[in-house]
């Protein structure tokens, strides 16, 4: 009996020690989750991936302030960056290290221009990566994948949705509509999509003749020559589709200069981006219309100013509000899956069915087979005094849209 309580009393001991170690009866924290964001943060593409970059920041910082990953007991996001590099093959490479390196990732964002999302994904496929992407190639989820979920309007749905409303605009600014368009795109696979829905039946569906076809390679050298065919040509319209800033840049200064007065409709967000502010003349831009696939709309006042006051950004771009709504997407496919697991959470990305899009034009939380969000529209910016802003859809609008030179 007395050896008894001997080891009893040293068992006791040995409790009330532990006892007194620091953390001791503190609950583990759950392991983080890690998501992923491959975008370019080196060469002539950085600017857009930094963005991107920015918003994700901000998800993850939301989230987790929100209390996490509840189905995962509270685990953080923890926000894996990777740099995508500047060209097609720079891309694939990157998206090779991604899944290898970081084999935790369940799921990721990006890779911002279509061409470099083509080639991440077929990597990110073959890993079985859920991958969310603002790219707006058709050719994107053409391919039978998946583990792709698109959350912008295809190129080709952007073009038949935006083309009805500008001329609609430009009957009512101007007393007519316009019946002949120029075309002068790069070629990158977002751009090249978008053109080849226009001339494969939306130009002669919305009644206009295509007088002017160019394509360049960016970026661009000498905007002369493809002016000059515009200026000879005279269209009611110019669509143009460039993914460089210094090719907005470039085209716009050669035809103020060449004083070719045609109102310009792009595509994409490259003539919005704010460094064109800075070396272009507001009254240039001034009019100037573009469809993209998402931009800062009403309701998202209090993240646009959170972009101002964080990151110094004087206004919330589609890389940053997407690349923002893709965290809250990647939480709840997190939750619905209850585990971190690639196959899991791509499963649930599936089976989301989370009503009304907070951050993204039109459209619900919830993908199609093939990966579309389904619903998806698109959101139409306007340059007016320096600032462009959203002008469609009319429940987003913030401003009401002006015809240039009216």
């Amino acid at each position: 009996m007395q050896k008894k309580s001997a080891v009893f009393s040293f068992m006791a001991g040995v409790a009330l020690a532990a006892s007194l170690l620091p953390g001791a009866g503190a609950v583990a924290e759950p392991a983080p989750v890690s998501v992923g964001l491959i975008a370019p943060m080196s060469g002539i593409y950085a600017r857009y991936g930094q963005v991107m970059r920015m918003g994700a920041e901000m998800g993850v910082k939301d989230v987790n302030d929100q209390g996490g990953i509840k189905a995962l007991g509270g685990a953080k996001l923890k926000l894996v960056v990777v740099d995508s590099g500047d060209s097609t093959e720079k891309a694939k490479s990157a998206a090779e290290r991604m899944v290898s390196d970081y084999p935790d990732l369940v799921v990721a964002t990006g890779a911002y221009l279509s061409s470099f999302t083509l080639a991440v994904t077929e990597v990110t496929e073959r890993a079985k990566l859920p991958m969310l992407t603002l790219s707006y190639s058709d050719l994107i989820t053409s391919r039978g994948f998946k583990y792709i979920f698109q959350t912008s309007a295809p190129a080709g749905k952007q073009a038949d949705i935006a083309l009805p409303s500008i001329l609609e605009l430009a009957q009512k600014a101007s007393g007519k509509r316009p019946k002949t368009v120029a075309i002068v795109t790069d070629n990158t696979a977002a751009s090249l999509s978008t053109v080849k829905a226009l001339k494969d039946g939306l130009l002669k569906k919305n009644g206009l003749e295509l007088v002017v076809d160019e394509t360049f390679t960016p970026p661009l050298a000498d905007a002369s020559s493809l002016i000059q065919r515009v200026r000879s040509r005279r269209p009611d319209l110019l669509f143009f589709l460039p993914t460089v800033i210094s090719d907005a840049k470039l085209i716009l200064e050669k035809m103020n200069e060449t004083n070719v007065k045609v109102p310009v409709i792009s595509f994409g967000i490259a003539i919005a981006e704010p460094e064109v502010v800075n070396t272009v003349s507001p009254a240039l831009l001034n009019g100037v219309m573009s469809a993209v696939g998402n931009w800062g709309a009403k309701g998202q006042e209090a993240l646009i100013q959170r972009m101002k006051t964080e990151y110094k950004e004087p206004w919330m771009t589609q890389n940053a509000i997407s690349t923002y709504g893709d965290i809250w997407i990647m939480k709840a496919a997190l939750e619905r899956a209850g585990k971190a697991d690639r196959e899991a959470v791509g499963q649930a990305m599936h089976a989301l069915d989370e009503g009304p899009s907070p951050y993204f034009p039109g459209g619900v939380i919830k993908f199609d087979e093939a990966g579309h969000r389904v619903g998806a529209t698109l959101t139409v910016i306007q340059w007016q005094n320096g600032v462009p802003v959203t002008v469609f859809p009319e429940a987003q609008a913030v401003a009401k849209p002006i015809w240039p030179g009216k």
